[in-house]
């Protein structure tokens, strides 16, 4: 009795559920475990492969920035994401798709020194995803649904598994992980096509239909960002009207056309604020403001703060944070 073949066996006789059950536990047991190792303070590392991981030891405060095609998850703690006027919430028991670059705001929301926040991210490649598509033999949808570029759904312990086993990698002989690496991330991006968000999958890589021409347009705003929007002709370019381009731009993005070019510019005068030394008048002019009193406003409604008090707080904000 007592024996660890029992112990087995005992496991084996349980109901599927419940090994399920027990799988997903050691599964997030161990990530936690290698995540906390992997990160030993505060911060974020990423490796070559598109690999991220963080740690946090207390909730954080509203951070602006850009998405990107990725698989999100958390092994410890909990994080939301906004995105237009939706809000995403997960934690260990859910993952976060994203399929598209796009102007975000996020914050860990549970997070102590006893229990840092752990999270995960892996980009997804839209070659590779289309790669394992087409190898998996699943084809494209033909109703070329719009589908909006974010959404949460419960992790289940076969993609845990599989996380596990890619970040476990971190550990591994420089030659078993380059060779295991990529098998393990086609691995993950065939469950998700499986999963329940396999659609929001399909429009990474699409070819066709209103989604891939809504991703054509964020990459022409994103380039054109500092110059006057006429959405006429942004819509007739990608041969749709104004308002089908209005209607499914807002379904993919949560935000109108207005709003994302907004977003980007004050996230561009942002940065050159803070890296370039800009003043709040020129940053606001290099981005496409020509009146100073109006880029103001607007950066104040989305970063709580005029820009100069605003810049000042993040880079005392770094200084703490660098123990200067």
């Amino acid at each position: 009795m007592g024996t660890r073949e029992e112990a087995a066996m005992d496991l084996i006789n349980r109901p599927a559920s419940e090994r399920e059950g027990h799988r997903a536990q050691a599964g997030r047991a161990e990530l936690v475990e290698r995540i906390a190792r992997a990160v030993r303070e505060d911060g974020t590392i990423e490796t070559p492969e598109g690999l991220r991981l963080r740690r946090a030891s207390s909730p954080t405060e509203l951070g602006h920035g850009v998405s990107f095609p990725a698989l999100c998850m958390v092994a410890q703690g909990s994080k939301e994401v906004l995105l237009g006027d939706g809000r995403y919430q997960y934690d260990p028991a859910h993952y976060l798709i994203t399929t598209a670059a796009l102007p975000i705001a996020s914050r860990v929301t549970e997070a102590s020194e006893e229990r840092p926040y752990l999270g995960v991210v892996l980009r997804l490649d839209p070659t590779l995803v289309g790669s394992v598509m087409v190898e998996a033999g699943y084809p494209a949808p033909r109703d070329h649904a719009t589908v909006r570029a974010f959404d949460v759904s419960p992790l289940d312990a076969g993609l845990l598994d599989a996380v596990v086993r890619l970040v476990r990698l971190q550990d591994s002989p420089a030659e078993e992980a380059r060779f295991l690496r990529p098998l393990v991330t086609r691995e993950i991006v065939f469950r998700l096509l499986k999963g329940e968000q396999g659609g929001r999958l399909y429009h990474i890589a699409a070819l066709g239909g209103h989604s891939h021409r809504i991703a054509r347009a964020l990459e022409r705003l994103r380039k054109d960002f500092d110059r006057p929007l006429r959405v006429e002709d942004i819509a007739r370019e990608f041969g749709m009207s104004v308002s089908g381009f209005h209607y499914h731009f807002k379904a993919v993005t949560a935000m109108s056309p207005l709003q994302f070019q907004k977003q980007l510019r004050l996230q561009e005068a942002r940065r050159l604020m803070l890296g370039e030394d800009l003043d709040a008048a020129s940053a606001g002019y290099r981005v496409g403001y020509g009146d100073a009193s109006h880029f103001t406003r607007e950066y104040k409604r989305l970063f709580g703060a005029p820009p100069a008090r605003d810049v000042e707080r993040l880079r005392e904000a770094a200084m703490v944070s660098a123990g200067l």
